[in-house]
């Protein structure tokens, strides 16, 4: 996996695909080909292009997204020329997966080319525990642009024991175990976006994006 974090990503050595960050607050998409973007996330484009709405993806991923609150809506970008796309001016991060997937939060979900695959999915080991955790994951070989609330750290949880506010996590590779993590002093309030002394855990080979802030609050699962 290679990323725009810190400078990850060369220009000259990126793969194709047409991701581009124009800044860090607005993605470029060279088309002619397709993109799976954010609905409501075009800014600009120039050339002539089709959008049309895509949804969550099917029955299955709809009856997910109302059930759990994850997810975001989608449109598909067909046409020819560049597509400038953002989202309330959050800084932007690329991925490049090579047979590989991320988990990512669905409000944080920029954009991503045509030929990955995605599904909401429970986060395993955060459970009940973290108030029923959903995820959208994204998996294949291809482009992923991602949004954060400021400027993100991006964690080697191989490194060391890694922890993570549950709303400040924005993504992170889906090969890693996740958990749930109490304080020993259950009145020390970690984290104001759980208000809980309760963080994810996070083991394995691979990272987690998070994010300098909790963001917006999390809706509850529907029972």
């Amino acid at each position: 996996m290679r990323s725009s974090i810190f400078g990850n990503l060369d220009p000259q050595q990126m793969p194709p695909g047409g991701f581009v960050l124009e800044n860090h607050k607005m993605l470029r998409v060279q088309l002619p080909h397709e993109v799976l973007a954010k609905q409501g996330s075009m800014v600009a484009f120039q050339g002539k292009m089709d959008f049309d709405y895509e949804g969550s993806g099917g029955i299955g991923k709809l009856f997910k997204k109302a059930m759990t609150g994850e997810g975001a809506s989608l449109m598909r970008v067909r046409g020819e020329g560049r597509l400038f796309l953002a989202d309330n001016a959050d800084d932007i991060h690329l991925f490049y997966l090579e047979n590989e997937g991320i988990t990512v939060n669905g409000r944080n979900l920029l954009a991503f080319q045509p030929q990955l695959t995605w599904d909401i999915q429970r986060v395993q080991g955060a459970g009940v525990a973290a108030g029923g955790l959903f995820n959208t994951t994204v998996t294949g070989t291809g482009w992923v642009a991602v949004t954060t609330h400021g400027t993100p750290v991006l964690l080697d949880a191989a490194a060391m024991p890694t922890f993570a506010d549950g709303q400040s996590a924005v993504c992170w590779s889906a090969g890693l175990n996740v958990g749930v993590n109490r304080t020993v002093k259950m009145g020390a309030l970690i984290g104001r976006g759980s208000g809980e002394a309760m963080q994810l855990a996070f083991t394995g080979q691979g990272f987690v994006l998070v994010q300098a802030s909790e963001g917006v609050p999390v809706p509850a699962p529907r029972s």
